[in-house]
């Protein structure tokens, strides 16, 4: 079975061997690598990496974790020996840290580790990944291939939350992610969604970018009759489906793939999208990370055009990114009137997550003064 994977070709043993290349994060095949095995050390293996080599792992599988852990330790304390200046503003801190985020994850991405054609490691030691790996590639494709280490222990920690989920108290039960769906983990934004006032005989909602379905089914717990949700991504919408179904929600919650808004109005119209403008890099940083701001300006745009006129759009978002220097305040404003609508009321919260508390952090005086928000926003010419 011939792939959509490209092939590395390389020597090893006397022979030239070749298998696909995978990368969820779409980083290109690799021209050139060399085999390593556990007599590998921690500086050599830095070297390689450092200088752009990739490296395929042939020695015991618990080995190349710890080496993996080795190289992060040593990537965290590198030097900066670029000319970086120190940044005097908010934003060219947050550009910095991006960057540097960058270099280490790709330099990390280097450590290769074979897959059989039936996802087996062929390693010492090996754990099975089996389940993890159909959960996150889909079907054996039928040959071998070459991932990333730290892609593969990703999908490995993508499947442990999958079994176990996530309980969150406002849907009743338990919300479980799949690779690449962003994670519940966030309560402040749960907690908004399941104590902000509804609008009067709310009969109908829609969650816009549902993702794992958490949304629509607290919606669906507060006893809207008929939620819609919506997503473009093929995995987020068999995530949410899996959720529904485990909570009992079908009959309340239709899913429908379409981009942003569905057909049709609605009372209330939910969208929790990405809350810095920026440029991802890997699938589950989508859910962080807008571009441009396009989710959320393509939301209000045409918020008005789906809402009931005394119906209620609600923007859930933190305004991180006013803190950072990379979006204001009074825009969001502009784009909120430009749109037609009206801000009703806004219920704040402060977030809950380490990164607030951890002086270290290169963006810590932007999450320590972090708020999310829920805004209810109606149509300007509406009745709210």
């Amino acid at each position: 079975m011939r792939t959509k994977f490209p092939v590395i070709t390389w020597a090893e043993a006397g022979e030239t061997r070749s298998a696909r290349w995978r990368s969820e994060a779409g980083l290109p095949a690799h021209e050139k690598l060399v085999v390593v095995d556990d007599h590998l050390s921690v500086d050599a293996a830095w070297k390689m990496v450092s200088a752009g080599m990739a490296v395929l792992w042939r020695g015991d599988w618990q080995n190349a974790r710890h080496l993996l852990q080795g190289l992060s330790r040593r990537a965290d304390r590198q030097p900066r020996s670029d000319g970086q200046k120190k940044p005097v503003t908010p934003a060219e801190a947050f550009e910095q840290h991006r960057r540097n985020q960058g270099r280490r994850a790709q330099a990390l991405a280097l450590l290769l580790v074979p897959l059989d054609a039936d996802y087996r490691i062929p390693l010492r030691r090996a754990q099975d990944v089996w389940q993890a790996c159909v959960e996150a590639y889909g079907p054996q494709t039928g040959e071998a291939s070459l991932v990333s280490l730290r892609e593969l222990l990703a999908v490995v920690s993508a499947h442990e939350w999958r079994k176990k989920g996530v309980p969150v108290p406002a849907v009743e039960g338990r919300i479980y992610p799949h690779y690449g769906v962003f994670s519940p983990v966030r309560g402040e934004y749960v907690d908004l969604v399941a104590k902000a006032p509804l609008p009067a005989n709310c009969d109908s909602a829609f969650d816009i970018g549902t993702g794992s379905g958490i949304i629509a089914a607290i919606l669906a717990r507060r006893g809207v009759p008929q939620v819609i949700a919506t997503d473009m991504d093929e995995r987020a919408l068999a995530c949410a489906s899996e959720n529904v179904q485990k909570l009992g929600l079908t009959v309340a919650i239709r899913l429908v793939k379409a981009d942003l808004f569905p057909e049709g109005r609605a009372k209330l119209v939910v969208c929790n999208p990405p809350w810095v403008p920026a440029q991802p890099t890997s699938p589950v940083e989508y859910a962080v990370y807008d571009p441009d701001s396009r989710m959320l300006r393509g939301f209000l745009e045409r918020l008005a055009d789906h809402l009931e006129p005394d119906g209620e759009g609600w923007l859930i978002i933190s305004d991180i990114a006013e803190h950072l220097g990379l979006r204001s305040r009074k825009k969001l404003l502009g784009w909120i009137e430009m749109a037609g609508l009206k801000v009703i009321d806004r219920l704040d919260t402060r977030p809950k997550h380490p990164k607030a508390q951890d002086a270290s952090d290169p963006l810590h005086a932007a999450r320590a003064a972090e708020v999310t928000s829920l805004w209810r926003l109606g149509r300007a010419d509406g009745i709210n």
